[in-house]
């Protein structure tokens, strides 16, 4: 009478090594999704749920159960029952693989070890290929059997994120270091983030080992006879290539980053005119010399093309396209430069970017390049002892820029669409900015209050306030929505068709952690180290910082102010719980909710082609949102490279149709 499909972030840990055990957002969103956008006639249950911490999962398990008017003692047996069932299912299986292997090797019979996601084990969705393997006088064994297994050498530079690929990678590691006996099939489908970065890992670790690498990549396909012909092939041929001699070659990645390395420029990729030209400054506050990339182009991206797997997501190809283009047009002496990136340590794939950026300096090289983690916190298994920050000291003048940014870009937009004299937005743009890196360099942040104040006075005597133009509100991946060569120049497109950008800004992004963690803690996700009180009254600090500006920026007539937090958490929670938390998460619908209440009825959604997070929060609520705000027009957009100027535009002409009379 009621369906159970719960919203599981965590998977259980495998061992003390890894960062992370996600589950990737499709796995944990599409319970929502699926309430979204199909009438139901029973209910959907959709509780949050973690398996990494075994005494959480019982209290998430407990007040599901009880809900239901299972009592507490009963809940206690079972959850204790369930326990014993998985432990002894899981040892079962890895044992039976295990003692089957070990009878194959001694006999001289081949096994194939068939990696995947849990998923693959549906002969429906693989095909029968384990069928059709075992048809061929092959036993075949799944990634199941190191359960319990030692880890074994890390020799990888993949982000330990997510559960699954975490233990598909410690699989590949175990079956290299087998003898020919047993060898290795990965199954891949379409549109798997994680496996962007895991594949290359995967491939590089059996080579170096000597080991082949056969990967097949299935999808709803009828004609499955190319399969079978390869399934064959790769048999025979792992059959023939046995008992040849192997060599073990050394793994090579970039050093880490130590104390020696402070005197490196460290290069930076190009994000958003509104903070971009900012960063140097603050890095210099610190002690470091930072650079700014330009602005990517073609030449980017083919470089992003030849040094990244194409199936990555398009910022990603921008962002290593940037750093290799630098380094190969000579622009840099990779004796004495680093790399830095950002990292946020979520369920999206941006995490492992740092992974790619190293993976390309090796194959473009560049080896020697140390590659720099920008994060709070933990460095997500990036060794870089000699890059030290103290957030606390840079935190009031990065907060400032933030906000600063965030008041110039609300201010331009608005301006350069009512200009009385053309190019006057520009100029002063480009002033103010200028006036902000001077500020920054004598650490300053209440300069920066000062000029947000003057900036606006100055846009304010440029243009005619009283000029009626449409608006259209910009959303989706933080990377697109900023940086306009990966969008097309969608922002400049629409400044030109006389259309007034209300732009995305960073500072809810960054403000966005102060509800993500109070609603991690409720849902017991992970522990309550902070009460929310202080959670609280953190965020009252921050906010009173937000306020300043925001009275700043009032000079300014058509300014419109930072929202709080929460109430736009509350928009958020109108159509995706607050615990979808991966990719832009709940703050993308909550943004767009946000604009249909101030009279912004077009929007625009910019998303990496085959992002999986934005599939969730994005496309995912969009006939959620249309139900409960049938006024709103919203155009989900798709970029990687490949996407031709010609559909881009068309689409924006059918969006924007009438809009400019």
């Amino acid at each position: 009478d009621r369906i159970f499909l719960p919203y599981v972030v965590y998977e259980r840990k495998a061992d003390k090594e890894r960062v992370n055990s996600y589950n990737c957002p499709i796995v944990s969103g599409y319970s929502e999704i699926a309430k979204g956008v199909m009438p139901l006639t029973v209910p959907l249950d959709t509780p949050v749920i973690t398996f990494k911490d075994e005494k959480a999962l019982y209290w998430q398990c407990a007040d599901y159960l009880q809900s239901l008017g299972v009592v507490p003692k009963r809940v206690k047996m079972a959850f204790a029952a369930a326990n014993d069932a998985q432990r002894t299912y899981e040892t079962s299986v890895a044992e039976y693989m295990q003692g089957l292997f070990r009878h194959n090797r001694q006999e001289g019979r081949l096994t194939v070890l068939l990696a995947g996601r849990p998923y693959h084990s549906d002969k429906l969705i693989q095909h029968k290929i384990s069928d059709m393997i075992a048809a061929m006088g092959v036993d075949v064994i799944s990634d199941d059997v190191i359960r319990g297994l030692p880890a074994g050498e890390r020799e990888s530079r993949f982000i330990s994120q997510w559960a699954y690929p975490n233990r598909i990678l410690a699989a590949a590691r175990w079956a290299a270091t087998q003898g020919d006996e047993l060898q290795f099939i990965q199954l891949t489908s379409f549109g798997c983030g994680p496996d962007a970065f895991l594949v290359d890992e995967v491939k590089e670790l059996l080579h170096r080992h000597g080991k082949s690498h056969t990967l097949l990549k299935i999808d709803d396909v009828n004609n499955i006879g190319s399969i079978r012909l390869r399934v064959r092939s790769v048999i025979e041929s792992l059959k023939m290539q046995r008992e040849g001699e192997r060599k073990t070659l050394p793994f090579v990645t970039t050093p880490p980053y130590t104390e020696a390395d402070v005197r490196r420029k460290i290069i930076v990729p190009f994000f958003t005119p509104f903070i971009s030209p900012l960063i140097p400054d603050i890095f210099r506050l610190a002690g470091y010399d930072v650079e700014v990339l330009p602005m990517s182009d073609r030449e980017a991206a083919d470089f992003g093309l030849q040094y990244a797997n194409n199936e990555i997501c398009y910022p990603a190809t921008l962002v290593v396209g940037d750093i290799v283009k630098a380094f190969k047009e000579g622009r840099y002496d990779p004796a004495v430069t680093a790399v830095a990136m950002t990292q946020t340590g979520g369920q999206c794939r941006a995490t492992g970017y740092i992974a790619l950026i190293k993976k390309a300096l090796v194959d473009a090289g560049y080896p020697d390049v140390p590659v720099v983690s920008v994060a709070f916190g933990s460095s997500f298994d990036n060794p870089q002892p000699g890059f030290k920050i103290n957030w606390i000291k840079l935190l009031p003048i990065a907060i400032a820029s933030i906000l600063f940014g965030d008041c110039m870009a609300k201010c331009y937009y608005a301006s350069i669409v009512r200009e009385t004299e053309e190019g006057a937005a520009d100029r002063l743009r480009d002033a103010y900015m200028q006036k902000a890196c001077e500020a920054i360099r004598r650490n300053k942040p209440g300069e920066l209050l000062s000029l947000a104040a003057k900036a606006a006075a100055a846009f304010a005597a440029v243009i005619n306030p009283n000029k009626k133009v449409p608006k259209v509100g910009i959303v989706g991946e933080i990377f697109l929505k900023f940086h306009a060569f990966a969008q097309k120049n969608i922002t400049s497109w629409l400044v030109e068709h006389h259309i007034e950008v209300v732009p995305p800004t960073l500072t809810e992004f960054f403000l966005q952690s102060f509800v993500n963690r109070q609603v991690n803690q409720d849902n017991r996700l992970v522990p309550k180290k902070l009460p929310n009180f202080l959670l609280r009254r953190a965020y009252v600090i921050v906010r009173r910082q937000i306020e300043k500006f925001n009275r700043a920026a009032a000079a300014f007539p058509l300014f419109s102010p930072a929202a709080d937090i929460f109430d736009l958490s509350r928009y958020g929670e109108e159509v995706i719980p607050l615990y979808a938390q991966f990719g832009e998460g709940w703050l993308l619908p909550a943004e767009v909710i946000a604009m249909a209440h101030h009279g912004v009825e077009h929007v625009v959604s910019l998303q990496p082609f085959g992002c999986i997070a934005n599939h969730i929060v994005a496309k995912g609520v969009e006939k959620k949102i249309k139900t409960l705000y049938p006024q709103m027009n919203l155009l989900s957009l798709d970029f990687d490279s490949g996407v031709s100027d010609v559909n881009v535009t068309n689409r924006m002409l059918l969006f924007i149709h009438g809009l400019e009379k």
